[in-house]
């Protein structure tokens, strides 16, 4: 996908996100979650693959304000977290950027690779954007997971088996046998689909080092 083409998809989702920080503030509402105790099941789904007991170094896709670097600082990573919206890496560098390990800058794509990469909710929030070309953007951010990250990559989407009443026309639900079969046969045989930890989503592990 092209620059363009990330702009036109993205600046909607730049905005909308951007609003809700400033609103909310450095929360778990500031990056759309419900709560804080979600939104660290969902770490600890994302971050299954790491061997904490070892040095390690994440690049954080979508890192709003910094919230896995809190959830990850007690095991020293070297984390690169990166925004679309500049007001959410302000807010990361106001709360974490007095940490040597941990830097942080504006843009779509990392700067350096790492040996894992980590995407939490940037696949959801498609606004207006059709399923085609939120679809492209979700498998081009693929790529650029793959490229950059050394031992492994993960990341979550809301699922298709979502309860109907409960689903919202401006969010993405993917198919996880999809992206299971695609992460699969594009990028590693060693794939984990998680879709038991009581959330309507599902995160798929992409192990490298295996």
């Amino acid at each position: 996908m092209a620059g363009a083409s990330y702009s036109k998809v993205l600046a909607p989702v730049n905005r909308y996100y951007t609003e809700k920080i400033k609103l909310h503030g450095t929360t778990s509402l500031g990056v759309d979650w419900n709560s804080r105790e979600s939104q660290e099941l969902r770490f600890k789904q994302l971050t299954q693959m790491i061997d904490k007991s070892k040095k390690f170094s994440v690049n954080d896709f979508g890192c709003g304000y910094g919230s896995l670097y809190g959830f990850l600082k007690k095991h020293k990573p070297q984390y690169y977290g990166f925004d679309i919206s500049t007001e959410m890496v302000e807010k990361a560098k106001q709360t974490y950027g007095a940490s040597s390990q941990a830097q942080f800058k504006t843009g779509h794509k990392p700067w350096k690779k790492a040996d894992y990469g980590i995407a939490s909710g940037i696949f959801n929030v498609r606004l207006k954007s059709g399923n085609a070309p939120w679809k492209k953007y979700i498998l081009k951010t693929l790529d650029e997971m793959n490229a950059s990250s050394l031992k492994g990559f993960s990341f979550n989407c809301l699922t298709k088996y979502s309860d109907k009443p409960k689903m919202r026309p401006y969010l993405y639900y993917a198919d996880p046998l999809f992206l299971f079969d695609y992460c699969k046969k594009k990028y590693s045989k060693s794939v984990a689909l998680l879709h038991d930890y009581g959330l309507y989503e599902f995160t798929i592990l992409v192990r490298k080092d295996i």
